[in-house]
């Protein structure tokens, strides 16, 4: 069965990085205790791929801020149901949630869930059968 992977793009402020890493880290620590497979929150650092559009550009990220790459995984759309409700009622995320704005402004953060359509063991599976 094919996972599912809820992902994220997000602008940041350079100089909000530590405190970034810091509130990944305490939610990374969340989603896997819930039950996730795999979490991973990345940093910009190569995006000017000649005759694409750069992450920064898709996020809309100024001169000041750079781009967050992130991703969870899970078994299923409905695992992930299961963990997320975990995750909100979890008393580490409320208190993050309510400690106000955090170093990057939600409204212009991309997310959404998708569904896997090309996984490394089809890929090996494929290459084998050939």
């Amino acid at each position: 069965m094919p996972q599912y992977i809820d992902g994220f793009v997000i602008p940041l402020p350079k100089d909000k990085i530590s405190e970034y890493r810091q509130i990944a880290e305490e939610a990374c620590s969340v989603w896997m205790e819930h039950g996730a497979l795999d979490y991973r929150e990345c940093i910009a650092e190569d995006t000017e791929a000649k005759g694409t559009v750069s992450f920064p550009q898709l996020a809309g990220a100024k001169p000041d801020e750079t781009v967050v790459f992130a991703w969870i995984v899970y078994e299923s759309r409905e695992h992930r149901d299961a963990v997320n409700a975990k995750v909100m009622a979890d008393p580490r995320m409320q208190k993050m949630m309510a400690e106000g704005p955090g170093p990057f402004e939600c409204h212009r953060m991309a997310c959404g869930g998708f569904t896997t359509i090309v996984e490394p063991a089809q890929a090996r599976s494929l290459a084998a059968s050939r």
